[in-house]
């Protein structure tokens, strides 16, 4: 038993580790134009291997953006927590395994939901205040909020045409309410009861 604990622990450690070179790879990806050399190239050797991975299985593009890191952030963050969780305790329940899954899913798709509440909001100011959407940082915005406000759009209205500020405004709402549906969901009614499960 001592060994299993041990065991859990250096796993732990290590995948906390491995997470942390990916959150640094995917940071310095936002500096393309910046040559880091030997180091990045062996960071990069290290880390896209897994991070490729998910891209291949997961197309979670949102215009120029690349969103397949989180879910892979959220795979290792399940990995870290089980192993940690068995190495205090000794043991593991199926129940406490679901709800960490759980949990960790929400936690992406809780950051996905904040991220698409946070761009749209932007494109509504944008629009409001009449800002020159040529320039890079808001094409940016527009090329990830149109086809998400399109996507809303057709759930709610179906065919029918409406002004962009209702239709904007009708996705941030919408947002907003399966964000606050979910937390609801998630953290105050099935985490608890997963938690309680039998070993």
């Amino acid at each position: 038993m001592e060994g299993i604990i041990r065991l859990m622990n250096l796993l732990a450690t290590l995948v906390g580790i491995y997470s942390l070179l990916i959150v640094i790879r995917i940071i310095l990806t936002w500096f393309g134009n910046v040559h880091y050399g030997k180091p990045m190239e062996l960071l990069s050797r290290v880390t896209d291997p897994y991070l490729d991975w998910w891209r291949r299985r997961l197309n979670l593009r949102a215009g120029v953006l690349d969103l397949s890191p989180i879910i892979a952030m959220a795979a290792l963050s399940v990995l870290q927590t089980i192993c940690s969780r068995i190495a205090s305790k000794g043991s593991i329940s199926l129940g406490i395994i679901l709800a960490v899954c759980l949990s960790a899913l929400w936690s992406a798709a809780s950051f996905l939901l904040g991220f698409c509440c946070v761009i749209l909001v932007l494109r509504f100011i944008a629009y409001m205040s009449n800002r020159n959407m040529y320039s890079t940082f808001w094409r940016v915005i527009d090329s990830i909020a149109q086809p998400l406000m399109y996507r809303i759009n057709r759930i709610i209205f179906g065919k029918r045409l409406v002004r962009f500020t209702t239709g904007i405004l009708a996705s941030i709402a919408a947002v907003t309410a399966v964000w606050i549906g979910g937390y609801i969901a998630v953290k105050l009614l099935l985490l608890p009861l997963l938690d309680r499960l039998p070993v």
